[in-house]
């Protein structure tokens, strides 16, 4: 959800940007608010994750809204802005590399940062959930697990390649390289889960494969598909560590948004910075290390320092105020029912069953007297 800019924004003969569409692009402004609505609501989405099974709907609400407001925005505006103090783009045609010029593609700091400290600051003031540690506490179904991964992975080309903001030879990178980056992470935290866990597991791979999107996300426009690889390959091994030192410590992060959006936002906005190549952006000055350019790593890490501490601020901030004067978690009670019992008067399962009593032995076809039987209340012949 970057502002489209870069070497295909038009400038008028004054230097101003060129007028008729959102930056001169040929982009409607109601597709655009669009596009970064979109991300607007996924960011504190994301926070959820870590929280989840313990909040109550209405605080819940409330601190969406103002979290949104006072914490997204000012952070979305730093970043992808023309005139952001973080941004890598610049209205004036003669200056465009004015600021810190933190290389952000499509959302790896202000969205995954952004979201990873969040997520910290809800956990501490949540607490853990009843029974944690104690009790089993597995995906119910797995099958939705890999299905919604999958769903995931297909809206994230979306996500990358419009960034573009066009059907440009940038566009292209950013595609490939989130297939390929997803891709490795995939295959690295499973084969780490083998390795260390004892068996592969397909919830991990869907784990490792969202690891690689979200460290490739501030990349894909910046960096070569081999260099993808490697960021994707990094984001399975670093997040499956953090995953499991999340679990060692009792941290009660429900879905791993810290370990996954956390630290894999991180290490692809500092990946960002190493492997950054002009060829692919055509920005002269988005170069990382590897092309001898020091510059956009630090910024990375400016980047990453004051995004984490003021979303951490804010968001403890904002938690803190909404528990004295609302309550944001539910009752044990009402935790251990569920909340789509206590908070939504519904369930999200229906698990009763009911039938006819069958005795030990084989299971044979029953003969049609015992359903005739069975739906009258008397007993079978």
């Amino acid at each position: 959800m970057r502002s489209p800019g870069g070497p295909n924004v038009s400038f008028d003969a004054e230097g101003n940007l060129a007028s008729g569409s959102v930056y001169g692009l040929g982009i409607p402004h109601l597709l655009f608010m669009s596009f970064q609505m979109m991300f607007a609501i996924i960011t504190p989405a994301l926070i959820t994750g870590a929280f989840a099974e313990r909040a109550k709907f209405g605080p819940f609400l409330i601190f969406t809204a103002l979290w949104s407001l006072l914490v997204y925005v000012p952070v979305a505006h730093w970043v992808f802005a023309y005139d952001g103090w973080l941004s890598a783009f610049s209205t004036n045609a003669d200056a465009p590399d004015i600021g810190l010029n933190s290389l952000d593609f499509a959302g790896g700091l202000a969205i995954h940062v952004n979201a990873g400290f969040a997520a910290i600051a809800a956990v501490v003031v949540f607490g853990k959930r009843k029974g944690y540690g104690k009790e089993p506490m597995e995906p119910h179904d797995i099958t939705m697990v890999v299905l919604g991964a999958a769903i995931l992975w297909v809206g994230w080309f979306g996500f990358n390649a419009g960034s573009a903001g066009g059907a440009t030879a940038q566009a292209a990178y950013a595609f490939t390289n989130t297939a390929v980056a997803a891709a490795a992470a995939g295959l690295l935290w499973t084969l780490a889960s083998w390795q260390f866990g004892g068996k592969p597991s397909v919830v991990g791979a869907a784990a490792g494969a969202v690891a690689g999107l979200v460290a490739v996300t501030p990349a894909s426009g910046y960096v070569m598909p081999m260099e993808a690889i490697i960021i994707g390959g990094v984001a399975g091994v670093l997040c499956y560590g953090a995953v499991r030192l999340r679990a060692k410590i009792g941290f009660d992060d429900s879905l791993d948004v810290v370990g996954v959006h956390g630290v894999g936002g991180m290490w692809g906005a500092l990946a960002t910075g190493i492997f950054a190549n002009s060829a692919v952006s055509g920005i002269p000055y988005a170069e990382g290390i590897m092309q001898g350019e020091w510059g956009r790593f630090t910024d990375a890490l400016i980047g990453i320092g004051v995004i984490g501490a003021y979303s951490f601020i804010v968001t403890f901030i904002l938690l803190k105020l909404l528990d004295v004067t609302m309550g944001i978690r539910v009752s044990e009670d009402e935790e251990e029912l569920g909340l789509d019992l206590t908070q939504h008067g519904e369930r999200g399962y229906t698990t009763d069953e009911s039938g006819v009593p069958l005795g030990v032995g084989n299971v044979l076809p029953a003969p049609p007297a015992m359903y005739a039987a069975s739906l009258k209340g008397q007993s079978a012949p």
